[in-house]
């Protein structure tokens, strides 16, 4: 499948997300694999219940998360790398993820019309630095990851 077509794969993914609309996981193959590369916690799981299961757990500690594409970029032709504007209110803490960190990205790997793995990125430079891009001037530092 041709990486023009997977970047049509992964907009309409965002404009859920843009709604705060969480639920839809139709476009994930059903052994995605799902990583948090940095940030506070690194992890990684398999397949769409544990997807669901780590996404759920993870929104439930925002009283707001807020994700917004700012540019997809075709890496190859399996690799799309957004990079992203994320924003949020910690539910036990209160504090704005802004204030830490407002900028990251998300690398969706797609096969056949499914995404096989996604990996989040806190830190947007090395998400650049991941997939050999060039850097992004203006990228915030990471969370400690």
């Amino acid at each position: 499948m041709a990486a023009s077509s997977n970047v049509d794969i992964v907009r309409p993914i965002y404009a859920s997300w843009e709604r705060g609309d969480w639920a839809a996981a139709d476009w994930a193959h059903p052994a995605i694999e799902f990583v948090s590369a940095d940030g506070p916690t690194p992890w990684s799981v398999s397949g769409i219940q544990a997807l669901a299961e780590a996404w759920r757990e993870f929104l439930e500690t925002w009283e707001e998360w807020r994700v917004e594409a700012e540019e997809y970029r075709e890496i190859d032709d399996e690799r799309v790398l957004v990079l992203i504007r994320i924003g949020g209110r910690g539910r036990a803490s209160g504090l704005e993820v802004d204030q830490i960190s407002a900028k990251g990205a998300n690398l969706f790997h797609v096969r056949d019309g499914k995404v096989t793995r996604l990996v989040l990125y806190w830190n947007r430079e090395r998400a650049l630095a991941d997939v050999g891009a060039t850097t992004d001037a203006d990228a915030t530092p990471d969370l400690g990851g």
